[in-house]
């Protein structure tokens, strides 16, 4: 099973209120296909292991311009005070070489355990 990374919404997956995310990539991940989630996976210290938060089955996948995101998309995101300006901004910010002109992968999920 693969981890996918949550560290900026370790929160809303926790509780539940994450119910779809944005990536760079991932084109290659299916409905039906299981992820871990993880609060991190990348660029973990010496001694430092992966904190598992929940198990995701994928549901639906498309590829979008990031600048497609409504405001409904924001909030099922986990970021319900935030506009999707601010979203796209912030995303953008954390992706080197985004554009809100970006394809991005957009991955529905739901939780199974």
């Amino acid at each position: 099973m693969r981890n996918m990374s949550f560290m900026l919404t370790t929160q809303q997956i926790l509780d539940g209120t994450k119910t779809v995310t944005r990536r760079d990539g991932w084109a290659f991940i299916k409905p039906g296909d299981r992820v871990r989630a993880v609060r991190k996976s990348r660029g973990l210290r010496p001694g430092e292991k992966l904190s598992t938060l929940r198990v995701l089955e994928i549901a639906l996948v498309t590829r979008e311009p990031l600048s497609a995101i409504t405001q409904e998309e924001v909030i099922r995101e986990g970021f319900p005070d935030m506009s999707r300006e601010e979203f796209i901004s912030m995303f953008c910010a954390s992706h080197k070489g985004c554009t809100p002109e970006t394809e991005i992968t957009r991955i529905e999920f739901r939780y199974v355990d």
